[in-house]
């Protein structure tokens, strides 16, 4: 569990720096020579480039949010983690969201709900890891994803 938060924690500080950097200028091509083509194997990816701050901001609260739940877990607080999950399961979703990443983000309420409603600590770890694997394979198919 320790390793799972220190992870999470990793992932949180990785997208807040994200955030924080400055766009790389584009630099002139070394040769008049066309680029290589992309070879057709290669899956296109949606990136967070034409989204505002607001969105970016939104996603870093997730995750501040998840790092809240995991850290009640770890400490065997299982009242204390159902505060996060709540916000995680009721909040209100920011606009843009692009349709393909829906699923995620209802899975990832429905996750954390179970979490907010869990009886048990082994229950709540076990949905806990659905909202991470739920966050991971969004940043997937949005192509900002920390560990590959």
């Amino acid at each position: 569990m320790k390793t799972h938060t220190l992870w999470i924690t990793s992932v949180a500080l990785c997208l807040s720096a994200c955030g924080k950097q400055e766009p790389a200028e584009p630099m002139p091509p070394e040769s008049d020579q066309a680029a290589a083509p992309v070879e057709e194997t290669q899956a296109p990816q949606a990136t967070t480039a034409g989204f505002g701050g607001a969105f970016i901001n939104h996603m870093h609260e997730h995750a501040a949010k998840l790092d809240d739940l995991m850290f009640a877990l770890a400490d065997d607080d299982l009242v204390g983690a159902a505060t996060p999950a709540y916000w995680l399961s009721q909040h209100e979703t920011v606009e843009g969201v692009p349709d393909e990443w829906q699923n995620y983000l209802t899975s990832m309420r429905n996750a954390a709900y179970e979490v907010e409603t869990a009886d048990d600590l082994e229950t709540a770890r076990a949905a806990a890891e659905d909202i991470s694997a739920q966050c991971q394979g969004c940043h997937d198919a949005a192509g900002v994803s920390a560990f590959k």
